[in-house]
C-alpha cells in the first residue's frame, strides 16, 4: 500500500510539474477596457502592452502600455460561432455515452466576462453552473483531420456555461436556456502554451468546490471537436469550441457567485442578481 500511495504522489507531482512548465511558457492575452474603449492586450506581469487586434488574427504590440489595474477586464474573446458540447464527461451522463458528440450551438450576445453578472431572467426558477474549459480557434478550419485539430486552436480560456435546467427541459431546442443574455462567461485570460487535453477544471459554488475534473477525462477531446464540427461547420478564428461540463450540478440564487479555475488560465468569478 505504502509503494502505491508514493506511486500515486508521484505522478500527482510529475502532472502538478507539467502545467507549471506550461504556464510559466504561456502567453496571456486580455480584452479590456479603458475611458470607454475595448482593445485587445498582452498580460506580462501586471502590465498590459495593448495590441493593433486580437491576437489569433495577428495583433501585434502597438507600443502602448498600461498597468492591469487600471482596465476593465472583459470576456478574452470575440467569437462569431459558440459551439456547445453536450454530456461529454461520464460523471455527467447515466448509460453510455453517445456514439457521436452532441453539439449545439448559442449565440454571442450569450458572452459576458470576469467580474461581470450573470442575471437570472425573472422567470427563471433553475439555473445552474457549468463549469467547462473553452478552446479559441486560431485559423478557418474546414474539413480537418484529427491529427491536425490541435494546430487549429490558438490558446484555452474558462468559462461557465450557465444553465436554465426547466427551459432545457421544455423547449424544442436549448438556445433560451443556454444562450440567453449573460449565460456564458469566460476568462479571465485567453491563454497559449497550455495543453488543451491536460486541463483542470475547478468549479466552486460560494466559494466551495462542487465540480472538479479534467479534459483528460473527456469522452471526445477538443481536438476532436475541433475536428468533427469543422465536418459540418466552417470555423473561424476566435470562434468557440466548449467542453461540456462534470458531474452533477446545482442551482444559483441572486447573491451567490461562482467561479472556475483552470490553472494557468486563472479564476473566472461572477456573481448572480435578478434580472426585472
Amino acid at each position: 500500500m505504502r509503494a502505491v500511495s508514493c506511486l500515486s504522489a508521484v505522478v500527482v507531482a510529475a502532472a502538478v510539474l507539467t502545467v507549471s512548465a506550461q504556464a510559466q511558457n504561456a502567453q496571456r492575452f486580455v480584452r479590456f477596457e479603458q475611458a470607454g474603449n475595448i482593445s485587445w492586450g498582452e498580460l506580462v506581469g501586471e502590465t498590459v502592452h495593448r495590441l493593433s487586434g486580437a491576437p489569433y488574427a495577428g495583433g501585434s504590440r502597438t507600443g502602448a502600455s498600461v498597468a492591469l489595474s487600471n482596465v476593465t477586464l472583459k470576456a478574452p474573446v470575440d467569437p462569431q460561432q459558440i459551439f456547445m458540447t453536450a454530456f461529454n464527461f461520464r460523471s455527467h451522463i447515466s448509460g453510455d455515452p453517445a456514439e457521436y458528440p452532441g453539439i449545439f450551438l448559442v449565440p454571442p450576445s450569450s458572452i459576458i466576462g470576469p467580474g461581470e453578472n450573470i442575471v437570472r431572467p425573472a422567470e427563471s426558477r433553475n439555473l445552474h453552473y457549468e463549469a467547462e474549459a473553452v478552446a479559441v480557434i486560431g485559423r478557418v478550419a474546414n474539413n480537418i483531420s484529427l491529427e491536425d485539430a490541435g494546430s487549429y486552436i490558438f490558446g484555452v480560456s474558462a468559462g461557465n456555461d450557465v444553465s436554465e435546467r426547466a427551459w432545457q427541459a421544455q423547449d424544442i431546442q436549448w438556445s433560451r436556456a443556454k444562450g440567453s443574455k449573460t449565460f456564458n462567461a469566460v476568462g479571465p485570460y485567453l491563454v497559449t502554451g497550455l495543453d488543451p487535453r491536460n486541463l483542470a477544471i475547478e468549479g466552486r459554488h460560494n466559494g466551495t468546490r462542487v465540480q472538479g475534473e479534467n479534459t483528460s477525462d473527456l469522452i471526445f477531446s477538443l481536438e476532436f471537436m475541433v475536428h468533427y464540427i469543422s465536418q459540418y461547420f466552417t470555423l473561424y478564428p476566435g470562434d468557440l469550441v466548449w467542453t461540456g461540463t462534470m458531474g452533477s450540478t446545482r442551482a444559483m440564487s441572486p447573491g451567490d457567485t461562482y467561479e472556475v479555475e483552470i490553472p494557468g488560465v486563472g479564476i473566472l468569478r461572477n456573481s448572480v442578481v435578478q434580472g426585472m
